[in-house]
């Protein structure tokens, strides 16, 4: 890449959610969750990315649990040097949402000198890292920590957060003391949350508070709080003493880049009418009761640019997004990003020194949804997903490339604009369907179409959704005219023979769709360069084994349906080998009737009693889920065989029993039968539990079930 090239466009820099934080006197390490510490190949998958530099954690808490401890380096140092070999630049981060091993804490006053000496034997360890985060989002980690009571030491006061607050603040500077003594070099790269509170009028006062509040982290490390500092004098009636704020005006400590951390809740709305809200929003301050909410969610809010102009504007230092990640689906993802990459891109067209847009979350996150105060192992996708102990390049590391060497990337979902674009009030919700290249659905009436329609609603993913009457998938001649017409970037095909029993006797019709028309249709795809993904089923298994089948298990079906699809499978795949086929089974959803659990409960209801298999034993998969999932997996241009059901497996009864617990049916009138009463035309297996290994999962079943409860429109 050439220096102009360089200079039109931040660098790409990468970070691992790597914290470790305290509930009670359990420490939780979320590089632990995700094995990193395990996988040697971390490193090398990150590198491909093109980052030019990684923000890296060496963790007290991580490496130093015992005071006077012999630090052991072997498995750091060996990441490090992996590092450098890739030519990438290192940005250590020493506390990340900590509080320190269990021999100190950040409300003791000496927090800031032990992790200074901490700092020392990093840097003489290795002399030759230049950047250091000691303290990541220290605001943060005090509101959290000392007002909200999340996390240790679990404190509501404003006297517990201006202390906790000050306290890796004075470990901040200490620690750039200790680093520097070492590397005269070393270079301050401070993170912060990039908030900004917005209010109705009445609460005006607390909103102006917040915003002061907002700054103070670099406020405090740039000398600037002194007695004229708008909250000088809030911080002397909680407790501190002028000589404690005076040792930052006597040792600033500006950093050599001011970092911002931007989500999508990073601005907030405060609201005194807090019965439009859920009580899980309520807070206050001694005078109001408001509710805190996103301020997405209720108004425009005034997103990046404006607030990084702001941050430009009250400190002139240079600047960098530190970390831009979102929980959602892959497009949203891919949108998020891009749209922060060109925020930055223009704003350095503007004049603004922004040296790096910092991929978040590589490897995932475990239990942000819930503020790490549940340990549920909750996992959100990163730029990879994991699953097992795999690592899983989704389309964030295709696009991560593209940009990393030539500062632009295209793809037809981006096209659309995210969803926070649309989520208040105000807004025009509605979806836009700006592509010029739709993704193309066949079969849109069916369960499986439809659903796709839903999510790609849902996800303002641009659609062309054809009928069996518009599209007929066995006529190839008027599949390759709509292909033509469309040029979409996809094609689902959502049709096919299901009557599994009718099967039997419909054996040329059951072929014809569920064969011969998708291998067409293949053959077409491959042509024309266009992604295919197709559907298969558990009943290409002869059900014979005691555990869930994975994607390598050998097929042999029973019955003629199972045979359609298993033929099916083997000619897409010749046909056109960049396929994606989805093994799937026992669909129930919250729009389609035409399921085992919409019988279920209608039979229920009328006070009738309902027979279910209970010598079979299935993976239910919930339509939305599987839907979704699909999509993902499209976007990240995956290909071969895969499974996909909702994790966990029951029988056909045990499967009924839990549908009538749920939805306050009497489960006696579940009569428990075998797969011979039924008397089908078809043979089953009587184990057909699936599994994927291929680096990605569905929820649980349990999940999926108390979803269908609650999003059922019947």
């Amino acid at each position: 890449m050439d220096t102009k090239c360089r200079l039109s466009h931040p660098e790409l820099w990468g970070g691992l959610e790597c914290t470790i934080n305290r509930i009670g006197d359990t420490y939780r390490d979320q590089l632990t969750y995700a094995n990193h510490y395990e996988r040697v190949d971390d490193i090398e998958k990150i590198a491909s990315l093109g980052i030019g530099k990684l923000r890296y954690p060496i963790l007290w808490e991580h490496h130093q649990k015992e005071e006077g401890q012999k630090i052991h380096w072997t498995n750091t140092k060996r990441q490090l040097e992996k590092i450098r070999s890739f030519n990438m630049t290192p940005i250590a981060g020493l506390v990340h949402h900590g509080s320190g091993p269990l021999f100190t804490s950040i409300l003791e006053n000496d927090f800031g000198e032990k992790l200074a000496q901490y700092a020392g034997k990093v840097a003489a360890e290795f002399p030759w890292v230049e950047f250091y985060t000691p303290v990541n989002e220290p605001l943060t980690t005090a509101r959290f920590s000392g007002l909200y009571g999340h996390w240790y030491p679990h404190h509501k006061s404003d006297e517990s957060f201006c202390l906790i607050f000050l306290n890796q603040l004075k470990g901040i500077v200490l620690s750039m003391q200790a680093i520097r003594k070492v590397n005269p070099h070393a270079k301050l790269v401070q993170t912060e949350d990039l908030a900004k509170i917005h209010s109705t009028p009445r609460l005006a006062y607390q909103a102006r508070f917040e915003n002061n509040r907002r700054w103070l982290t670099y406020d405090v490390l740039c000398g600037k709080v002194n007695d004229e500092h708008p909250l000088w004098d809030y911080f002397l009636s909680n407790g501190i003493k002028e000589e404690t704020l005076g040792f930052f005006i006597k040792n600033p400590c500006i950093p050599d880049i001011v970092g911002f951390n931007y989500y999508i809740t990073s601005e907030r709305f405060l609201d005194h009418k807090i019965e439009n809200y859920p009580s899980c929003n309520y807070g206050g301050n001694g005078q109001h009761t408001y509710a805190d909410v996103a301020a997405v969610r209720v108004i425009k809010p005034h997103g990046l640019k404006k607030l990084l102009i702001e941050a430009w504007d009250r400190y002139h230092l240079p600047l960098a997004l530190t970390e831009v990640h979102m929980n959602c689906s892959r497009e949203e993802q891919m949108r998020w990003f891009s749209e922060a990459w060109q925020t930055c891109t223009g704003l350095i067209k503007e004049g603004l020194d922004i040296k790096g847009v910092t991929a978040w979350s590589l490897l995932g996150a475990f239990d942000w949804i819930s503020l790490l105060v549940k340990e549920e192992k909750n996992y959100e996708a990163g730029v990879f997903e994991l699953k097992e102990n795999l690592l899983r390049p989704t389309a964030m590391t295709k696009l991560l490339r593209s940009l990393s060497e030539k500062g632009d990337f295209d793809h037809p979902v981006l096209k659309e604009k995210g969803w926070w674009h649309r989520s208040y009030p105000a807004s025009k919700n509605i979806f836009m369907n700006k592509t010029d290249q739709p993704l193309l659905i066949l079969g849109s009436e069916g369960t499986l179409g439809n659903a796709f329609v839903q999510s790609c609603l849902k996800r303002s993913i641009g659609h062309k959704a054809l009928s069996r009457q518009e599209a007929d998938i066995t006529d190839s001649a008027q599949i390759k005219m709509v292909i033509e017409k469309y040029r979409p970037w996809a094609v689902i095909n959502a049709s096919g023979y299901v009557r599994v029993d009718d099967a039997e006797e419909d054996i040329e019709k059951c072929f014809l769709l569920n064969t011969y028309a998708p291998a067409d249709l293949a053959t077409l795809c491959s042509r024309y360069g266009i992604q295919l993904l197709n559907f298969s089923t558990d009943l290409v298994f002869d059900g014979k084994k005691l555990n869930p089948y994975e994607e390598n298990d050998l097929v042999k079906p029973l019955n003629v349906y199972g045979s359609s699809k298993a033929e099916g499978e083997k000619l897409v795949m010749e046909n056109f080998n960049d396929s994606l086929v989805i093994r799937t089974s026992s669909f129930f959803g919250p729009w389609d009737k035409y399921n085992f659990a919409y019988h279920v409960l209608e039979t229920l209801s009328m006070k009738k009693d309902f027979k279910a298999v209970s010598d079979m034993t299935i993976s239910p998969t919930y339509v939305p889920h599987l839907a979704d999932t699909s999509l993902d997996l499209l976007i990240d241009e995956e290909k071969g065989i895969w499974h996909l059901t909702n994790e966990g497996h029951v029988s056909w009864y045990d499967f009924a029993v839990e549908l009538a617990e749920r939805n306050g049916f009497n489960k006696n009138r579940i009569l428990s039968c075998s797969q011979q009463d039924m008397l089908w035309p078809a043979k089953r297996p009587v184990y057909s539990a699936m599994h994927c290994n291929r680096g990605i999962q569905l929820p649980s079943l349990e999940q999926a079930m108390s979803q269908y409860v609650n999003e059922k429109s019947f």
